[in-house]
């Protein structure tokens, strides 16, 4: 990585992604050394990152960075097979994934048990995530001392290091405080560098991504959603109702993080039945009203 010349946030990703194939070979109970991975064991591990709702992007990445370390294990000679070399890139779009409606969105945060302890947290992480539009990375990171629910606004931390204020709703303030009265402040076993985390796990330690996947995940089958819900898709719904309720789209852009315009645009889509609706209700060759608009001879 130093050889390529990587920037830190770069070499961060390639860490994150080692640790998400670590969790699936720890899942799978599979003990291998990398000369020993073979092509099904990776096509597994891509398929279970689609599962958890990783993106085509950072699917591709992924296979991109095996690609890098077995083309370098063959170099060094310290392999004889690359598992990834008949491995496809999954196909990169601009689709836009699928939202949820705001009924969808209360099923799904009925569903969670909050007669457990994560049950609080889990509510309230879900609450903040769709009240804010939050990244995972964004969440898991979000810190107490920058969560002002007295005036409601938390400050995120976004890419690159970059600061914003965004507004959060009352039930998730309500919930949040939920968590943090009946467990979040009685937790005894928080690590010391973990202090000033919000949404901890049980070990008193920051979430990983892929938690908070499975979580999102979970509470979406007890819900009976057949939709692919991710942590994403909070995000997406988050903007998409914004919008369809009036909200400007440079307000949005400013509450997503987003540098530009146009990464914002990709979260806006128009209900087809409304549009479908409007033209027949409206316009002058529409012949239900058209007699109404003196159109009709």
């Amino acid at each position: 990585m130093l050889e390529r010349s990587l920037s830190q946030n770069t070499i961060d990703a390639y860490l994150h992604d080692v640790d998400k194939i670590d969790q699936f070979f720890e899942i799978q109970e599979w003990n291998l050394s990398p000369q020993m991975v073979e092509r099904q064991h990776l096509e597994k591990f891509i398929f279970w990152l689609n599962d958890l709702g990783l993106g085509a992007t950072s699917q591709a990445r992924i296979l991109s960075g095996l690609r890098a370390f077995y083309k370098y294990l063959l170099i060094e000679d310290l392999t004889e097979i690359d598992p990834t070399e008949l491995m496809d890139l999954p196909k990169l779009s601009r689709k836009i994934p699928e939202v949820l409606a705001y009924d969808e969105i209360q099923t799904i945060l009925g569903s969670i048990d909050l007669s457990e302890a994560h049950g609080t947290r889990n509510r309230a992480m879900l609450e903040t995530l769709y009240a804010c539009g939050l990244r995972v990375s964004e969440l898991i990171n979000l810190k107490l001392s920058n969560v002002f629910l007295d005036i409601g606004f938390v400050k995120v931390i976004g890419k690159n290091n970059k600061e914003r204020i965004v507004p959060i709703g009352e039930e998730a303030i309500k919930h949040i405080r939920i968590y943090l009265n009946e467990y979040r402040n009685k937790q005894a076993n928080i690590h010391k560098d973990h202090e000033n985390v919000l949404f901890l796990n049980r070990r008193g330690k920051t979430l990983t991504r892929v938690m908070v996947f499975m979580v999102v995940k979970e509470a979406a089958k007890l819900a009976g959603i057949s939709k692919k819900v991710s942590p994403h898709t909070f995000r997406h719904s988050f903007a998409t109702h914004l919008i369809e309720g009036g909200a400007d789209l440079r307000a949005v852009q400013d509450m997503l993080g987003h540098e530009s315009i146009t990464t914002t645009e990709i979260y806006t889509h128009l209900d087809t039945e409304f549009l479908k609706e409007t033209i027949l209700s409206c316009h002058p060759r529409n012949r239900n009203n058209a007699h109404e608009l003196g159109y009709e001879s």
